[in-house]
């Protein structure tokens, strides 16, 4: 199989992709990006698209997730060994646990933050990673108020559930304590 290139011939190649798949809306100005340096001719921007994979998709992704890491102030641009873009790691990175459950947040360094959740149900559970893609807070406090209110939501949903294989009612009640001391913990340390 021949090796892809991003290069003034490939507009054909583009108009196939967009038949053939599905591209999102965080997508699609990217790929008009590339088409209108094509149809320019600025070889020095298809050139730095090309730097970022090897298919359309990889581009695609890769240059998204460049874009959104540079909002939190990630100017990096690195792979891992299978060509997918490497963010630099969160700042001031923190794991709060609640019974099975977690928080997770980390800044970015413009000073944007981010959380991430792991809900254990009992058996049943979500997951997800701290990323980019999370949605952005301006501050540890308000990082910290939407996740504690996002897993007390979650965790609630399943009490009093009937399916008390997956749902075990001692975890959630556990949590949702534990959920509510940190509130308490943390209203009484914002007194002093």
């Amino acid at each position: 199989m021949e090796k892809f290139a991003l290069t003034l011939e490939s507009q054909p190649a583009i108009d196939a992709y967009l038949a053939d798949s599905f591209v999102s809306r965080d997508e699609m100005p990217i790929l008009l990006e590339i088409g209108s340096a094509i149809s320019s001719g600025d070889i020095a921007l298809l050139a730095w698209f090309a730097g970022f994979g090897d298919s359309f998709r990889q581009i695609l992704m890769n240059v998204k997730e460049h874009r959104r890491a540079l909002e939190f102030g990630f100017t990096e641009i690195a792979f891992n060994r299978y060509g997918w873009f490497s963010c630099s790691p969160f700042l001031d990175r923190e794991t709060i646990g609640f019974e099975q459950s977690e928080i997770r947040i980390g800044r970015g360094p413009n000073g944007l933050w981010v959380y991430a959740l792991r809900c254990n149900y009992g058996v049943a559970g979500d997951s997800g990673p701290l990323s980019v893609f999370c949605k952005q807070y301006p501050s540890r406090e308000a990082v910290l108020d939407a996740a504690l209110a996002e897993l007390k939501m979650k965790i609630s949903r399943y009490v009093g559930n009937s399916d008390t294989t997956n749902y075990k009612q001692d975890v959630l009640n556990k949590t949702l304590k534990a959920i509510a001391a940190y509130q308490v913990d943390r209203v009484q340390l914002s007194l002093f």
